[in-house]
């Protein structure tokens, strides 16, 4: 599937939510379906920082496809970690650096995270590009 492919999916799984207390436990499902995260790799160099929680975020390259895995200690961070991982996970490195997050938008999670959770999305986001830019610098 292609990210705006799976970004629609997410855009139409909290259209059916009408309440934001809902959505909020939709994140935290998600969050808690989310394979735990190796501990090798909850190392300080997979931390991500300006998260006000701790989120680790593992990348690594397979068949030219950026697999990504994660975890937080904060639940709904959890959820929006997973939420990121299931639309960015197995992509190429190209179509993250080109990808227009619109679903961020469409579900209302930007007006509805604090300040410091909606910086934490904006690092996570950033930490996520700047593996697959990493990535795509290594093809050449």
């Amino acid at each position: 599937m292609t990210i705006n492919e799976i970004q629609n999916e997410v855009i139409e799984e909290f259209q059916d939510l009408d309440d934001w207390m809902d959505r909020y436990q939709l994140l935290i499902d998600l969050g808690n379906d989310q394979a735990p995260l190796d501990e090798k790799y909850k190392t300080d160099s997979n931390l991500i920082d300006g998260c006000q929680s701790r989120v680790w975020l593992q990348a690594d390259m397979n068949d030219g496809l950026l697999h990504l895995e994660a975890e937080s200690d904060a639940l709904i961070v959890k959820g929006i970690i997973s939420l990121l991982i299931r639309v960015l996970s197995d992509q190429t490195p190209a179509n993250i650096l080109t990808a227009d997050l619109y679903f961020i938008e469409e579900i209302g999670l930007k007006e509805h995270l604090s300040p410091t959770r909606a910086n934490g999305l904006l690092a996570m986001i950033q930490r996520i590009k700047q593996h697959a830019l990493m990535a795509e610098s290594r093809k050449d």
